[in-house]
């Protein structure tokens, strides 16, 4: 048989002399095929340059082997962008835990008010599950997900009552190191530049950094305070307020690496010092922090664990049924902008 006649299992198992189940449980590195036979059909199919059918094969197993990460069409900025740097790089960690599963990843662009959005993908079997990582408007697409009853897993704290995976940073510890290691720095009056405040996130790192100042003496300051959206613009526009209304702040704690960029921008551009005059402290550890001038003090959320435990978790429940719910330790990364 030559080179251009293996174009099947079938021909793999009639040169090695086993069944065609046996040729595909052993590509797919199945444990009930023993390592030698495993090698040998590998070894032919390698010299006869074979090549797996993917869309037939995940066609007959009913499955894409595929994964739909959500965004949404109707908010192409702000915090579910795809310009957003937490998510593109989240993006890319999750395609790396995918890939050592040989599963694929899929943007899926949708529109939160469409309840039947899932049934696009899962019914016409373009994906497996779904990775949900959108902030705004999370709960409309909890509610659809569920109703599909698709497998999904999702990046924040799970409905009560609600069994689904998720994957949560511990966003108070992260509020509490970030109000601890500034006052220990000598710092008094430390602002909080909130993302959206409805956002669990940004009230857990608040409740974290309002708790750190009490147990400090301290009480929370309104001036201080100030919401906005995950950007460097709003980073900037909450600091001039701030600046305005609190003129001896000498530290700010902003809720994203990107605020806390616009932050030192602003005091930058209003002749502040960073960190002698304002130190500042950001949230996510992108890889742009440690680029920036200062390079910038952050809370890490550990994007490469984080991206590789939404892939397994999500696989797993796929394949078993089991419903993970992880947290991801918050840690305080120092640089000179604190």
């Amino acid at each position: 048989m030559n080179d251009k006649s293996v174009k099947t299992i079938a021909d793999i198992a009639e040169i090695c002399c086993v069944s065609k189940s046996t040729v595909s449980r052993a590509l797919n590195d199945s444990p009930q095929i023993s390592l030698e036979t495993k090698e040998r059909i590998r070894s032919v199919a390698e010299q006869h340059r074979f090549q797996i059918n993917l869309p037939a094969r995940r066609l007959s197993m009913q499955c894409s082997r595929t994964i739909g990460f959500v965004v949404h069409a109707h908010k192409m900025d702000g915090p579910t962008s795809m310009t957003d740097l937490f998510s593109m790089e989240i993006l890319g960690a999750i395609s790396s835990g995918l890939s050592k599963f040989h599963y694929d990843l899929l943007v899926a662009n949708v529109n939160p008010q469409d309840p039947d959005w899932p049934s696009q993908y899962v019914d016409t079997g373009r994906v497996d599950g779904f990775i949900l990582m959108t902030a705004s408007r999370k709960l409309l697409q909890v509610k659809a997900l569920l109703n599909t009853g698709a497998p999904f897993i999702v990046w924040g704290v799970p409905l009560p009552n609600q069994s689904y995976c998720s994957v949560i940073n511990d966003n108070f510890e992260g509020g509490k190191k970030a109000t601890e290691y500034l006052l220990a720095q000598g710092r008094q009056r430390i602002a909080f530049l909130g993302g959206p405040a409805e956002e669990y996130e940004t009230q857990q790192r608040y409740n974290g950094y309002a708790a750190t100042l009490q147990a400090h003496g301290q009480k929370v300051s309104p001036s201080l305070v100030h919401y906005g959206h995950w950007t460097s613009d709003s980073g900037a526009e909450a600091t001039q307020m701030i600046l305005e209304a609190a003129p001896d702040v000498d530290a700010i704690f902003a809720n994203s690496d990107l605020m806390a960029i616009g932050a030192i921008h602003k005091l930058h551009e209003r002749g502040r010092r960073v960190p002698a005059d304002t130190a500042v402290v950001g949230y996510d550890d992108i890889s742009l922090a440690e680029l920036n001038d200062p390079p910038l003090t952050t809370i890490s959320q550990n994007i490469p664990l984080v991206g590789k435990l939404l892939a397994e978790n999500l696989i797993q429940n796929i394949e078993t049924g089991m419903v993970a719910n992880v947290t991801v330790p918050a840690e305080l990364v120092v640089r000179r902008s604190a």
